[in-house]
């Protein structure tokens, strides 16, 4: 069986440990939660602080340009760009991801005027699917919603895009990316991926995928409601078409033409004006991520993940894990069904340990490699024990909001 000792070892031996020595994270909380909003770099807050003091306060519209803003979300995307495996040129940052999935699926559709289908799955997203039914009713094409396990054998010559998150946010099942996009693709479909729950945990490969999406603020680590971003293939690039023309996207934007000419490249993907304050929130944040191979953070995250699953099989009663078990099938969050989980991540949190719920019965806990210790294991899965065997889920006040 497992002991503290070992879970020491792993933190002792790990090559990541510089990266989590650079978060700011409470005494005395398992922070368990970083796939839903990753946790402060510390040294974010002085950056943040420059930016509205000196360069707002004191530059005022000059720092368009005395401090490059306007360029400033080409810079982050070139440094979001190896974290997902990408060319530089190839991200666009702003917005946010149900925004950045419906540009890049009306885009897609463009790319394949004469098809008249979008297939995804029902483990998709919510907001991915909301935004993928208003696309097709705004454009009169149909959705078709299969069942995760299905989706394989539903591609054929009739999809145009096929738009799938990577990893499950409920059950963290991952999808086979690489088959899916060869597979699609050779039927003649363009496919557009949902990267959420992998970026910033996961090993992307991203060179034969035509378009990809996500959000900054969870294992990027950009801040609350963190820009977006939108990844388009460069085969693609100057010549789709934006659904949502805006000013940042026209070839000459200060030129002011009531005419839309789109820029000739990436940037033909924005939209309006860049919110500042949250770019260079998560522009400093993604320095964590600088020399870091993402192979390193896949590796930390499948140790994290298969050593609470073997801990939950050793040490815990009452809870199913519906996460799959082989790592490569799996992002890096697990989740456990249990009839009261929204009882007991409520005890969880008041005693410390802050995962989240999703209906109706499941504990989530996700495993950041960049900034969770090994030791926050063993810790995690004893509180868990702990709270069961004396009955605190009982007593606990489970919030009217999210249990987080």
């Amino acid at each position: 069986m497992l002991d503290r000792a070992y879970f020491e070892r792993l933190d002792a031996e790990d090559p990541l440990a510089p990266t989590v020595a650079r978060f700011r994270l409470p005494e005395g909380v398992v922070y368990l939660d970083g796939n839903s909003l990753g946790p402060l770099p510390a040294h974010v807050p002085d950056v943040v602080a420059d930016v509205v003091e000196r360069q707002w306060g004191e530059g005022l519209v000059t720092s368009w340009n005395r401090h490059a803003w306007w360029t400033l979300a080409s810079r982050v995307g070139d440094k979001l760009a190896p974290v997902i495996g990408v060319p530089l040129g190839t991200v666009s940052v702003g917005d946010s991801t149900t925004i950045a999935l419906y540009k890049a699926v009306g885009a897609a559709l463009g790319l394949r005027p004469e098809r008249s289908v979008i297939l995804t799955d029902s483990g998709n997203f919510p907001t991915d699917l909301y935004a993928l039914g208003s696309l097709a009713r705004t454009v009169g094409t149909e959705l078709v919603v299969a069942e995760p396990e299905e989706v394989a054998a539903r591609i054929d010559s009739t999809i145009a895009v096929l738009s799938l998150t990577h990893v499950d946010y409920r059950t963290g099942r991952r999808h086979d990316m690489a088959a899916l996009t060869e597979s699609a693709q050779a039927a003649g479909a363009v496919v557009v991926w949902d990267l959420c729950h992998s970026a910033g945990a996961l090993r992307l490969d991203l060179t034969a995928a035509d378009f990809a999406v996500g959000c900054g603020y969870k294992y990027l680590n950009g801040g609350p409601g963190a820009p977006a971003y939108l990844y388009v293939h460069p085969q693609h690039q100057g010549i789709i078409q934006n659904p949502i023309s805006g000013w940042w996207a026209h070839a000459r934007p200060f030129a002011m033409e009531q005419d839309f000419t789109p820029a000739a490249g990436r940037e033909r993907m924005q939209v309006g004006t860049q919110p500042i304050l949250s770019l260079a929130a998560f522009d400093a944040a993604l320095d964590v991520f600088s020399g870091i191979a993402t192979a390193a953070l896949e590796e930390k995250a499948r140790r994290l993940t298969s050593d609470f699953i073997r801990l939950v099989d050793e040490r815990l009663e009452g809870f199913e894990v519906i996460t799959p078990r082989r790592a490569g099938e799996r992002g890096s969050h697990v989740s456990l069904a249990h009839p009261e989980a929204s009882a007991i991540m409520a005890a969880l949190v008041s005693a410390g340990v802050i995962g989240d719920v999703r209906p109706p019965n499941l504990l989530r806990f996700g495993f950041a490699p960049a900034f969770q210790r090994h030791v926050d294991v063993w810790e995690a899965v004893d509180v868990i024990e702990t709270v069961m065997d004396e009955g605190q889920w009982r007593e606990a006040e489970v919030p009217a909001g999210p249990v987080t």
